[in-house]
């Protein structure tokens, strides 16, 4: 096990990225919550490991980045079923900066782009068709030119304070180490725990 837990979850997603039998090796639960302690879960996908953090692409109208601006805590979960992983992670969140926005948003194909900027993400749908009449309106509208990012789609960055990091052992005894950041020392302090 690496010293440096962003290193070490480096080296665990490189390795469920390789196993085939993992489909989504990306794929995160993200629990927020309101001002009041009410939790929220959904399942995101984390689009850039930094140094500092874990990020996320989304509309910035959405259930979770509303929440997220109210109550910046936030937890994400991994669990890699086939090597018999999982990875939790707390922390805060922080939005990206338009340049980063801007920049990741120029990689997704050009039908992401169209739907980041014809849903109106986590509101009322009355009719499916309204969403298609949208995306169908947008894709008229920007034909022939670059998408630009919406003004209402950025990223998240989850600053990390606390990564577990499990390991499935025979008999549940699993294997535990937990690091958590110290602002003072800006080191991490590891621990193992009980199963």
């Amino acid at each position: 096990m690496k010293k440096d837990p962003i290193a070490q979850f480096g080296k665990w997603l490189d390795e469920a990225k390789q196993n085939p039998a993992i489909i989504e090796p990306t794929a995160m639960s993200l629990a927020t919550a309101t001002r009041d302690g009410t939790p929220s879960v959904r399942i995101v996908l984390l689009k850039e490991l930094e140094e500092n953090g874990f990020v996320f692409y989304t509309n910035m109208e959405s259930h979770k980045s509303l929440e997220l601006a109210r109550n910046p805590q936030a937890s994400l979960c991994f669990y890699w079923m086939p090597l018999e992983r999982q990875v939790r992670i707390e922390g805060r969140a922080e939005r990206v900066s338009d340049e980063q926005a801007d920049s990741y948003f120029a990689t997704r194909q050009r039908d992401s782009q169209i739907g980041a900027w014809s849903s109106q993400q986590s509101r009322t749908l009355p009719k499916r068709v309204d969403l298609l009449q949208a995306i169908s309106d947008n894709i008229s509208r920007f034909e022939g030119e670059v998408v630009p990012r919406p003004p209402h789609w950025s990223g998240w960055r989850i600053i990390p304070h606390r990564i577990e990091f499990w390991q499935q052992g025979d008999f549940r005894l699993h294997e535990r180490e937990v690091f958590t950041h110290n602002i003072h020392s800006n080191t991490w302090e590891i621990v193992n725990l009980y199963p």
